[in-house]
């Protein structure tokens, strides 16, 4: 096991830095000159290639890179353009927010979807199934813009039970205020994810439940509730585990949309700010620290295979 995991380990080194060239590439190709953006439009040409070489934005893109790469080395992720603070500071606090919203859409769409997906697999080909899938191709197809648009109508504006847009800490106004303003963007984010897992979550039963050791379970007399809970159920964990796994890291990238929505000042909002402001520090900062919470969120998952299927050996 530590020997896979630390082979996992180094593994992040390659990737990481396949991503660090990538998202540094891109994000100078865009056009537009953050250097004039900070200035503004009165801005005289002196004066924006001074900022520019204060900046370092006049040196050779290689040059810029390795800087880039040796002050992360160093911990350092660097400086905003536009933000006060440090890169870190900046991050970690627009990071909360994110995790916090994407913690509610998972736990909405686990604790939705695989009940569902459960039920449909019992009831396959029966009126609850079809009901059930059609609920599940639904969630699938339906946007999350769309989707949270939709619940603000309905739960902000008609019936004003939830509030439309904001963001409160828990540890500024409780745990109930922050779930009250968490749950429609969770809604909103973990909707799609839900419709993946009912979907998922019905084919791995039914995949378990047409296996011979089933069959020879019904042949002995075994109760069919035992049969389901104990031995289909337990065998499905890994594909269900798996993409209620990836829907964490679906939605913590796709966080952009509902923040935008919903006003939520998490990492996708910055992100998006960023983009538009050519804030070249922040973007490059915050897409190779999800990239690593992407590895190890993949790593925590093969780890949990270990643990639910001894089948499944970690070497």
């Amino acid at each position: 096991m530590h020997k896979y995991i630390f082979k996992r380990l180094l593994a992040l080194i390659p990737v990481l830095f396949i991503v660090s060239v990538v998202i540094f590439m891109l994000i100078h190709l865009v056009p537009g000159d953050p250097a004039a953006m900070m200035l503004g439009d009165k801005a005289t040409p002196e004066q924006i290639a001074n900022l520019r070489h204060t900046l370092g934005l006049d040196q050779p893109l290689l040059t810029q890179y390795f800087n880039w790469i040796a002050d992360i080395f160093r911990g350092d992720l660097g400086t905003s353009f536009f933000m006060k603070g440090t890169m870190t500071e900046i991050i970690g606090s627009h990071m909360v927010p994110t995790v916090q919203q994407t913690l509610v859409a998972v736990a909405f769409a686990a604790l939705i979807g695989v009940p569902l997906g459960m039920i449909a697999a019992v009831k396959r080909g029966r009126a609850a199934d079809q009901i059930i899938s059609t609920f599940s191709i639904i969630g699938v197809s339906l946007p999350s813009f769309l989707m949270g648009l939709g619940l603000i109508l309905v739960f902000s504006v008609k019936l004003g039970w939830l509030p439309s847009s904001g963001y409160k800490s828990i540890a500024g106004f409780g745990w109930g205020t922050h779930i009250r303003y968490m749950l429609l963007p969770g809604i909103a984010l973990g909707f799609i994810e839900m419709g993946l897992i009912i979907r998922m979550t019905r084919s791995s039963m039914l995949e378990i439940m047409g296996s011979d050791y089933i069959r020879m379970a019904k042949a002995k007399g075994v109760s069919r509730f035992k049969i389901f809970a104990k031995h289909a159920l337990k065998n499905a964990l890994v594909g269900i585990v798996t993409v209620v796994g990836l829907s964490f890291i679906s939605c913590l990238g796709g966080a952009a949309v509902t923040e935008t929505i919903f006003n939520i000042p998490g990492i996708g909002k910055l992100t998006l700010n960023a983009v538009m402001r050519r804030d070249y520090e922040v973007v490059q900062a915050v897409v190779l620290v999800v990239s690593l919470l992407n590895v190890l969120c993949t790593l925590v998952l093969d780890l949990l295979y270990g643990l639910i299927d001894p089948r499944v050996r970690l070497s």
